[in-house]
C-alpha cells in the first residue's frame, strides 16, 4: 500500500486523502481494487477471505494513519465491542459507564446478568467515581464524549489510572473522531470507532474498527475475528474508504455548524438546556480544552415541553432526519428516551443532535419551524 509518505508531518487533512492508496507504478491504479475473492492461490499471506481481503487493509491502513496505531475493521461497531470484551476471561471485572452508548451497555447489562463479566458501572465524568472503582478491574471500559449526554470524560487522567491498576484501557471515541482526539496518544490500550458514524459519513454501511499499538492485543483480537466470523464485506470497507476521504472536510464544517447552533440553542426561551463542550458554560469546557483538538460535532438539548410535543418537534423536520444513528453528511435528531434501553440517567426531553453539513441558517429555520408545529412557545 502507500509508501513514501512520513505520516507524522502530515495534517489530517492530508492523511485521509493519502492514505490506504496502491503502490505508485505506471499505470497503476489510484485506488485500491474492490477484492471480490472467497479464497485465493496458495503462497501469500490471505490464504481464505475470513483472514483477510485487499479492501480491508486499505481501509485498515488509513484508519491506523489517523489513530497512531495497528487496525482490524469489522462488519459493524457492535462486532468491534464484542471482539474487545472476548479479550476478558470468565468472571473479569470490567468498569463501563452507567449511561454511555445504549447498545454498548445493554450488552454489558446482559453479560453481567448472565455472570460472564462482573460489570461495574459508573458515571465516567466523574473522575473520582471512576478511580474508586478501578481497583481489580481487568478492563476500563471509555468513551468520550459520552453518547448521548455528550459529557466530556477526563481522559489523560482516567486512563493513566487505569494502567497504574493493571486495567486494559479502551476508548470508544466515534463521536470525537481522530480529528478531535487520538486515545492511543492519550495513552490507552485500544482505541474503538463505529466506523458506520463519522468516518465513513454517509449513513450507506455498517462496519467498525479496533485500533492498538500492542501486539499481543492486536493477535487476539485479530484471532477473535478471523474465527469469529465478523468480518466486513469488501464493497462495504471500500466504500468507507472512499468517504474517509472527505471526513476532515465533513468533520469540519459539521463542528462549525454544531458551534453556531448550540449558541443559538442556549439563547431560545424554550430550550432548558443545552449539551456541546464548545460552549464557554458547558461544565466540561475547559476540561475539553486541555486535551480535544475540538469539540465534535454532536449536540444535546433539552426542551421545555412535555414528551408528545418533543415527539411531535421531532418528527415535524423537513431537512433534519428524525432518525437513530449519527455522524453522516446530513443532520439527524432523536428524543432518545424513546429507546427502551436507553438509560434512566438520560432525560425523557433529551434529544441527541448530529449536526450534519448542511447550510446552517437552514438548519435553524427548520428548527424553528418545528417548534413552531409543536406548539412548544
Amino acid at each position: 500500500m502507500s509508501k513514501g509518505h512520513d505520516w507524522k508531518k502530515l495534517a489530517t487533512e492530508s492523511q485521509v486523502v493519502a492514505a490506504g492508496r496502491p503502490e505508485k507504478k505506471p499505470d497503476g491504479a489510484l485506488n485500491p481494487a474492490i477484492a471480490l475473492n472467497s479464497t485465493f492461490h496458495e503462497g501469500g499471506p490471505i490464504g481464505y477471505g475470513r483472514y483477510g481481503n485487499e479492501a480491508w487493509s486499505a481501509l485498515e491502513e488509513a484508519i491506523s494513519v489517523l489513530e497512531g496505531g495497528k487496525t482490524l475493521i469489522f462488519s459493524s461497531g457492535m462486532a468491534a465491542i464484542s471482539s474487545v470484551f472476548s479479550l476478558l476471561p470468565q468472571g473479569a471485572i470490567i468498569v463501563a459507564a452507567e449511561n454511555g452508548y445504549q447498545g454498548t451497555t445493554t450488552m454489558l447489562k446482559k453479560m453481567h446478568e448472565a455472570k460472564k463479566l462482573e460489570v461495574r458501572f459508573v458515571n465516567l465524568p466523574n473522575t473520582d467515581e471512576v478511580l474508586k472503582a478501578l481497583p481489580g478491574a481487568q478492563m476500563l471500559y471509555l468513551e468520550s464524549p459520552t453518547n448521548p449526554a455528550i459529557e466530556v470524560v477526563d481522559l489523560p487522567v482516567v486512563i493513566a489510572a487505569g494502567k497504574k491498576a493493571g486495567s486494559i484501557v479502551v476508548v470508544d471515541s466515534t463521536l470525537a473522531t481522530p480529528m478531535v482526539q487520538n486515545p492511543l496518544a492519550l495513552g490507552a490500550d485500544i482505541a474503538l470507532h463505529s466506523v458506520t458514524k463519522y468516518l465513513s459519513g454517509h449513513s450507506d454501511i455498517l462496519l467498525g474498527c479496533v485500533v492498538t499499538n500492542d501486539e499481543s492485543i492486536f493477535e487476539r483480537v485479530e484471532q477473535a475475528r478471523r474465527y469469529g466470523g465478523a468480518i466486513p464485506g469488501p464493497f462495504e470497507a471500500w466504500i468507507a474508504l472512499r468517504g474517509l476521504r472527505t471526513f476532515a472536510l465533513r468533520m469540519q464544517r459539521s463542528q462549525e455548524n454544531a458551534m453556531e447552533l448550540a449558541k443559538r440553542l442556549e439563547k431560545d426561551p424554550r430550550v432548558l438546556k443545552v449539551r456541546y463542550p464548545g460552549l464557554a458554560s458547558d461544565p466540561y469546557h475547559e476540561r475539553a480544552k486541555s486535551f480535544m483538538k475540538g469539540f465534535g460535532a454532536m449536540i444535546s438539548f433539552e426542551v421545555k415541553a412535555d414528551i408528545a410535543q418533543i415527539d411531535k418537534m421531532c418528527n415535524s423536520s423537513t431537512l433534519i432526519t428524525n432518525a437513530t444513528s449519527l455522524g453522516g453528511v446530513e443532520s439527524i435528531w432523536e428524543r432518545r428516551r424513546r429507546w427502551a434501553t436507553e438509560s434512566h440517567t438520560i432525560p425523557e426531553n433529551l434529544i441527541r443532535f448530529s449536526v450534519g453539513i448542511e447550510n446552517v441558517d437552514d438548519l435553524w429555520s427548520d428548527i424553528q419551524s418545528c417548534f413552531l408545529a409543536a406548539k412548544i412557545n
